[in-house]
């Protein structure tokens, strides 16, 4: 009942004037309503009737109300049964009765003093039956005690006064189908504040668990509103954003950050990995910088939309990820291999240079030491092509003539048959006759001859390999799969990476530097095209490109 008496102001007062007290209070407050009244009619009666105080029962009646009122504040109820302090409205009851005989009929009302001890028992929610009964009785004998003293007992002597104990019953049994409605709703109202105040406290608990182990990771961490309202900011993201703010503006706009694209160009406002997923949009390993200076970091960025049942946005989740470090590592490690790839390409030079006149002028030396030397003139162009392959970036440029992919295929193919029958490769192949494309011939040889020695060398115990080109429209399509070893996910997600090699590959010891697929991609991207990978690991993986508007009719009629 104390739980629920605090929800308004006026129950709270109730609460601390009434249930909040200790059981001996709560007695004298509930008695002194019942005292006080018979206190101010008897001293009515004194100004009134001064004769009526010398009679023996009102003067009874009075003695014991002081009685009853002393007995409420001397009792230790709080030590008693809980039902105990019932004994004080079934004194009343004599009281009342005593003080209705006393005043000889002079207030006529004095009857209605049963009002008091009958809503106190009947409201105690203390044996509600018993209650309505006792309560019943009590008045019935109140005005049926005059009738017995007189000694004229009759029918109607006892039937005229009947109206006042019906009156009783029905206030008693009012006052008691509204206390237990009351106790039903107050019960109900308990355990549903109880079960309030246990997911309140559970929320609460999960809320600081969330925080601290937001604030734990190392990743910067925004949740933002529908509006684009902060709702949650980590440590690490209050330390990011301080790195953009501008130096004449102490509490910025997400607009207002210092942001550059990872060529240190400014950010737009609608580029903006906060702006971006306001907007609806879910990202992954979107790349920025912020800040000026030495202070300037690079930023790897995700985001997540939340959203309501039907669709609606409720805000979105933005992740920042620090990665100058690794930005810079990769940096340098460009930096290094395209500085070493230079320098090996003066001692290459001169080796080939050498090498191609000791083979032009044979009958210097041996025959034996010919075939040495094209075994090493052989190893000296594939040292220079690997050379050639650490130096090549996106920015490759492709130059297209008509094409006849049949051809080209056919060649490759035919170059990886020895390597295919070592493996024990069983090798289809089909593409239209003639297939003509306006592509950079050389260029895509080196993706296709990429793709099937790849099928073939990672088929080390045997399979097939499955080539097909063909024409949608005037777009050029190519499917090369194998039945190799095949990739994870994981692995899938780095395949086109500089120095990429799979785990199994590494195992079983085939031999590569992870440049193959990079290239092949960076060809392709340069075509206009798109190069994709479905593997499976122990099931094979299938390489496909395709090249839009390519595909020609004829070659060309010479000039």
């Amino acid at each position: 009942m104390e739980e629920i008496l605090t929800d308004t102001p006026t129950n709270q007062l109730i609460g601390r004037l009434f249930y909040q007290r200790s059981q001996r209070v709560r007695v004298m407050l509930a008695q002194l309503p019942f005292f006080l009244t018979m206190s101010l009619a008897a001293i009515l009666l004194g100004i009134l009737y001064p004769g009526l105080l010398s009679n023996g029962q009102l003067m009874v009646s009075l003695w014991l109300n002081l009685f009853l009122m002393l007995a409420c504040l001397a009792v230790p109820w709080d030590k008693l049964h809980p039902s105990s302090f019932l004994a004080i409205p079934y004194m009343d009851f004599l009281a009342v009765a005593l003080f209705r005989e006393g005043t000889q009929t002079l207030l006529s009302s004095a009857g209605m003093l049963t009002l008091f001890p009958i809503f106190w028992l009947c409201a105690s929610g203390v044996a509600p039956k018993t209650s309505i009964a006792s309560s019943t009785v009590a008045s019935l004998l109140i005005i049926w005690n005059p009738v017995f003293q007189s000694g004229q007992v009759s029918a109607e002597a006892l039937i005229r006064p009947i109206l006042f104990p019906f009156m009783m019953l029905a206030f008693a049994i009012t006052v008691v189908v509204l206390t237990t409605s009351m106790d039903g709703q107050r019960n109900s109202l308990l355990a549903k504040d109880k079960l309030l105040r246990a997911a309140l406290a559970e929320s609460q608990h999960r809320e600081l668990l969330l925080e601290t182990v937001v604030d734990t990771v190392g990743v910067g961490v925004v949740v933002v509103d529908a509006d684009g309202h902060d709702r949650l900011m980590n440590s690490a993201q209050a330390a990011i954003h301080s790195l953009g703010k501008p130096h004449d503006i102490a509490d910025p706009e997400e607009k207002e950050l210092l942001l550059f694209t990872p060529d240190r160009v400014a950010l737009a406002p609608e580029a903006r990995p906060v702006r971006r997923a306001i907007n609806g949009e879910s990202f992954t390993n979107y790349q920025i910088w912020i800040g000026t200076g030495e202070k300037a970091r690079a930023l790897s960025t995700t985001a997540r939309i939340m959203r309501h049942d039907d669709g609606r946005s409720e805000g979105a989740v933005i992740a920042f990820h620090d990665v100058t470090d690794m930005v810079n590592a990769l940096s340098a490690k460009n930096d290094f291999v395209a500085n070493v790839s230079h320098e090996f390409r003066t001692p290459l030079t001169a080796i080939q240079s050498y090498l191609d006149l000791a083979l032009e002028t044979p009958d210097l030396h041996p025959p034996e030491v010919s075939q040495y030397l094209k075994i090493a003139d052989r190893n000296a162009e594939r040292l220079g092509g690997l050379v050639s392959d650490l130096l090549v970036t996106s920015a490759i440029t492709v130059e297209r003539t008509p094409t006849n992919m049949n051809h080209l295929l056919s060649d490759s193919i035919a170059s990886a048959a020895p390597g295919a029958a070592a493996n024990s490769v069983a090798v289809d192949w089909q593409c239209e006759e003639p297939l003509l494309a306006l592509v950079d011939g050389v260029r895509i040889s080196q993706v296709v001859d990429n793709l099937i020695s790849n099928a073939v060398k990672y088929s080390p115990d045997g399979g097939t390999l499955t080539v097909r080109a063909w024409t949608d429209g005037t777009d050029l399509h190519c499917r090369i799969s194998d039945t190799g070893l095949g990739m994870n996910s994981s692995e899938q997600a780095g395949a086109f990476q500089k120095f990429f090699r799979a785990g199994t590959a590494v195992e079983r010891g085939i031999p590569g530097i992870g440049l193959g697929l990079m290239i092949s991609k960076s060809i392709i991207d340069t075509h206009g095209g798109v190069l994709s990978m479905e593997s499976e690991l122990g099931v094979g993986t299938t390489m496909s490109f395709v090249i839009p508007a390519c595909v020609i009719d004829s070659f060309p009629e010479p000039e």
